[in-house]
């Protein structure tokens, strides 16, 4: 008996040992991630800022792994084609959401049927930058600051007009007419260079832009900075005071780029591209990105994203909600 019980448990033994030798050659032969190449989706055109910001990431992404980071831009329908594909594609980590809050905050409020589900279609990496808009007026205006542009606008409710040609540029504007409780036109605009155009030709008083429009206008003396839309001065304007510090408190409409995968992602290959990204955000090519753009790096946890997504959705929604925009 004694030596019937030794002999199972010595094969036992045997077999378990096989096992793990198994797993462990099995482990060994898999291929560490990534073992090819990965595909940024960005949902809009080359040459846009998220564009620029994916390239700049994917180079040293490459460097990184020895692997070729294609981008690809499907641009159109506020970046839900884009959405829609990254959401579909295997989640396997070789195709990543080079995204902004236009696809994963806005969206949901502006338009009555999406293609993918922002939150439950994917599965959050890291944030990747923030940056800032500026308030901008004429240079021949009479408003040398923000408090006589309110005034103005307080004492003829209607007259002054605002132009945009993004959502994050309208919902500025929405978020200033709410918080400083004045009545400004909106015009708006396909791009924001072409309500530039029109701010310089007087034919709109002001506009709330991106700063890679906005700057060189300033630098040139064409138009004058009242105020700029973060709780933190622009690192390209740090004698323009915030719009929060000009008076409007609790005023904060900025915008952001961020990274996803499809939902389903194994929790290590989320690991190792939140690791890749991070450090991509710190090289030479997204430092000049970041510095052009007047933006900045900001890198975080999956978890910290999903949370900021929540809190940025929110916020969008009680902005359009306000500003009694319909969905389409």
């Amino acid at each position: 008996m004694t030596a019937s019980i030794d002999r199972r448990r010595a094969l036992a033994g045997a077999a378990a040992t096989l096992a793990l030798a198994l797993a462990g050659t099995a482990s060994a032969q898999a291929p560490a991630y990534p073992a090819k190449a990965i595909t940024f989706i960005v949902p809009f055109a080359a040459g846009s800022a998220t564009d620029q910001l994916a390239r700049a990431l994917g180079q040293s992404v490459t460097t990184d792994t020895k692997q070729p980071v294609v981008v690809d831009n499907k641009a159109g329908a506020s970046g839900m084609i884009a959405a829609q594909a990254a959401a579909k594609a295997a989640p396997d980590g070789y195709t990543v959401l080079i995204t902004t809050n236009t696809t994963h905050a806005a969206n949901v409020h502006l338009y009555k049927k999406l293609s993918y589900d922002p939150v439950k279609d994917f599965a959050p990496v890291t944030g990747l930058g923030k940056g800032g808009q500026v308030l901008v007026v004429n240079a021949s205006a009479p408003y040398k600051n923000l408090g006589e542009l309110l005034a103005a606008a307080k004492k003829e409710p209607g007259k002054l007009s605002f132009g945009s040609g993004s959502s994050s540029s309208r919902m500025a504007g929405e978020m200033l007419k709410q918080l400083a409780h004045v009545d400004i036109l909106h015009v708006p605009y396909k791009s924001n260079p072409l309500a530039i155009t029109d701010l310089l030709g007087g034919q709109i008083d002001m506009m709330i832009t991106d700063t890679s429009t906005g700057v060189p206008q300033i630098k040139a003396g064409k138009l004058r900075a009242l105020g700029y839309s973060t709780q933190k001065r622009g690192a390209q304007l740090p004698d323009v005071p915030t719009i929060a510090e000009a008076g409007v408190k609790g005023y904060d409409m900025g915008y952001w780029f961020a990274a996803y995968v499809p939902a389903g992602t194994p929790a290590p290959v989320v690991a190792r591209l939140n690791e890749l990204l991070a450090h991509a955000t710190k090289s030479a090519a997204a430092k000049s990105f970041f510095d052009n753009a007047g933006s900045e790096a900001w890198t975080s946890t999956p978890e910290e994203l999903a949370r900021f997504q929540a809190a940025e959705t929110q916020k969008w929604g009680k902005v359009i909600k306000a500003a009694g925009i319909e969905p389409e």
